[in-house]
């Protein structure tokens, strides 16, 4: 049976529609089961319900008890019985209440090489470092701020006439292959993590 997939969402969904379009083939090995977005009416959930894939939108209201969402996130997810969880440009950070029940399986991408540059400026931060070379990490989500044990790492040259835009670009690029390829591989053959270094069977 192919590995269930929940991918939490938050924008436009390119990255679910890569996942989307390569678990058409059988042999990927993963299937895209439910997608979850803390916004409404968002793009990507769009794509969910063009492909015919159970949507579910959760946002979190101002002054909400950021604790009950997450218990409330994890439920949701649960209710799909997922084997991975993928956040693909998912803009919230997930809690102990869902670390609790997803940790270990709950995978993340960051638009630059970790542990360089956390948080959500990655491009930017690199560029003004003046850095030759960043790109992209795949990791395990851990209670920090793309801080996980580390899955895959893609390598974007930086360009002298890059701007952060134009770099974020090639970025993004570089981390769809990265994701859609490693997904694929972890659902076909499982990963373990031992302290901080992990292992694609």
């Amino acid at each position: 049976m192919p590995a269930r997939l929940v991918v939490l969402v938050s924008g436009t969904g390119t990255n679910l529609q890569a996942l989307l379009d390569a678990s058409t083939d059988p042999a990927y090995g993963a299937t895209v089961v439910a997608v979850g977005a803390d916004r409404v009416g968002t793009p990507a959930v769009r794509r969910a319900r063009e492909a015919g894939v159970p949507v579910f939108e959760l946002p979190l209201a101002q002054g909400a008890d950021r604790a009950e969402w997450d218990a409330e996130l994890a439920d949701r997810v649960s209710s799909f019985d997922p084997d991975l969880v993928v956040l693909a440009g998912f803009m919230k950070l997930t809690g102990p209440a869902f670390l609790a029940r997803f940790g270990g399986r709950t995978i993340n991408t960051h638009p630059a090489l970790s542990p360089s540059f956390p948080g959500m400026h990655g491009p930017q931060d690199a560029l003004a470092y003046g850095v030759k070379v960043t790109g992209a990490t795949l990791f395990v989500v851990d209670e920090g701020v793309d801080t996980g044990p580390i899955l895959a790492q893609t390598p974007v040259r930086v360009l002298d006439d890059d701007t952060s835009e134009s770099l974020h670009e090639r970025i993004k690029a570089a981390e769809q292959e990265m994701l859609v390829a490693t997904v694929g591989r972890i659902a076909r053959h499982g990963f373990t993590v031992n302290g901080r270094r992990v292992t694609i069977a």
